[in-house]
């Protein structure tokens, strides 16, 4: 009976084994698509950002004025995104906003006020890692406003937009989303890297508590600020590489800039010498002490050791 039931469970029309390719199936939508690969990553990146280059120098030329909303729960994604952004850009003409809470002068201030003082000149772009968008989420959640400044803040928010962009300035506003499974791992990956320890927060692990205020929230916040000028952009962000490609491919194709060519500058030859320059001794100055030159002689010393090693047991094997 028993290897009866084994057989018939093998069988593809078994219930038993239906229900569990079933179950397979729904995990594997789930789950999302697979990882983007580190090549096909690197190499797209590396095209987009070269992109980037290109519409940089456009908002320069034309003095346009791009602002670019970061937002999302802790871990998300955010700043990994915002990094690959504005790694090649000229930072002179591009801003990373991430305001502190505010001081009590701010509080007593319009909410926006704070947020004016940083919007881009002609020819900049700034990227706000979260925004006034603040309110709506962890003000909310966490008691930081009352009620009332929070349905106010809802109310202004469309009206603040729109004069924004009534004024001329390109906004995107983009909302990276993760699951609570993978904000745990994120969470924990933090905990464990004394390089990236600090971004954990006694914030971030009160928002695991409230996963689901954080949510209404959301939702709140995208019923009331999505707007045809300036509407909400959700990025998919449980694989950081992915999303990153994503962000970077859609913010580039919603700025209508052009290709700049501008010709290479010429380098100068350097005239030649005529010996009246005389460098000073080098004990008049303060030289910082070459470590790394101790690094290589080390590095140097375990490889000898290391071809040492391989070649007696060369020898050894063949006694």
């Amino acid at each position: 009976m028993g290897k009866t039931d084994d057989r018939d469970l093998n069988q593809p029309e078994h219930p038993a084994n239906a229900e569990a390719e079933a179950a397979a199936a729904a995990a594997k939508v789930s789950a999302g698509p697979p990882k983007l690969s580190k090549k096909a990553y690197e190499k797209e990146l590396k095209r987009l950002q070269a992109e980037l280059v290109d519409m940089q120098q456009w908002v320069v030329e034309t003095g346009a004025r791009v602002v670019v909303i970061m937002e999302g729960r802790d871990a998300a994604g955010k700043g990994s995104a915002i990094k690959r952004i504005t790694q090649y850009l000229n930072p002179r003409t591009c801003r990373i906003e991430a305001l502190p809470a505010p001081n009590s002068r701010e509080q007593g201030q319009w909410y926006f006020q704070r947020y004016v003082e940083k919007l881009p000149t002609a020819g900049e772009i700034v990227i706000f890692d979260r925004s006034w968008y603040n309110r709506a989420g962890v003000e909310r959640v966490m008691g930081f406003c009352t009620s009332q400044e929070y349905r106010k803040f809802l109310h202004q928010a469309p009206i603040f937009e729109r004069l924004l962009v009534e004024d001329g300035i390109m906004l995107r506003k983009y909302w990276f989303s993760v699951s609570d499974e993978e904000q745990i791992e994120r969470f924990k990956s933090r905990r464990n890297d004394p390089l990236r320890r600090w971004k954990l927060s006694p914030m971030d692990l009160q928002s695991i508590t409230r996963w689901e205020d954080y949510s209404r929230a959301k939702d709140q916040m995208f019923i009331h600020t999505d707007i045809t000028v300036a509407p909400w952009y959700i990025i998919e962000s449980e694989d950081k590489k992915r999303s990153r490609i994503n962000v970077i491919s859609h913010l580039l194709s919603t700025i209508p800039y052009e290709k700049i060519d501008r010709p290479l500058p010429e380098i100068p030859e350097r005239p030649e010498s005529d010996n009246d320059y005389q460098r000073p001794p080098r004990e008049d100055f303060h030289y910082v002490p070459d470590v790394a030159a101790a690094l290589e002689r080390r590095h140097q010393k375990a490889k000898k050791k290391k071809q040492e090693e391989r070649t007696k047991e060369h020898v050894d094997s063949e006694e």
